[in-house]
């Protein structure tokens, strides 16, 4: 599961190596990613809940196979969004802002419906 809801907030789920720190999500096994790291051990971990827009975008048509697109497909606004404590950019879907709404720098939150982790205001 790449997220979790404790509380009534929602938090992403990722690893972090315990030899050299970095953070990777989504979660993994194995090696860690960073390539001056022999490091074997990636313990899960909880993310930051909110960071800045890096960039952003919307998707006006449905994603290729195997996805299914809902019927009739709508738009959704995606965000690429630097988490504040870790620094790594993270991609996922916007709740009720319109690319219209979103800035390079506006500050965003995690929250989750439907067993969906989106980003918010």
């Amino acid at each position: 599961m790449w997220f979790t809801v404790e509380d009534g907030l929602t938090y992403l789920v990722g690893t972090q190596c315990t030899a050299c720190r970095t953070v990777c999500f989504p979660p993994k096994t194995g090696f860690c990613p960073n390539p001056r790291c022999d490091g074997e051990q990636l313990n899960e971990t909880r993310l930051s809940r909110s960071g800045r827009v890096w960039s952003y975008t919307n998707s006006c048509y449905p994603p290729p196979e195997p996805f299914e697109a809902a019927e009739p497909y709508v738009p959704i606004t995606i965000a690429a969004v630097e988490l504040d404590r870790e620094k790594i950019v993270v991609l996922g879907r916007v709740k009720d802002l319109t690319v219209a709404d979103l800035s390079v720098g506006m500050e965003l939150e995690l929250t989750s419906e439907d067993g969906v982790w989106l980003w918010t205001r």
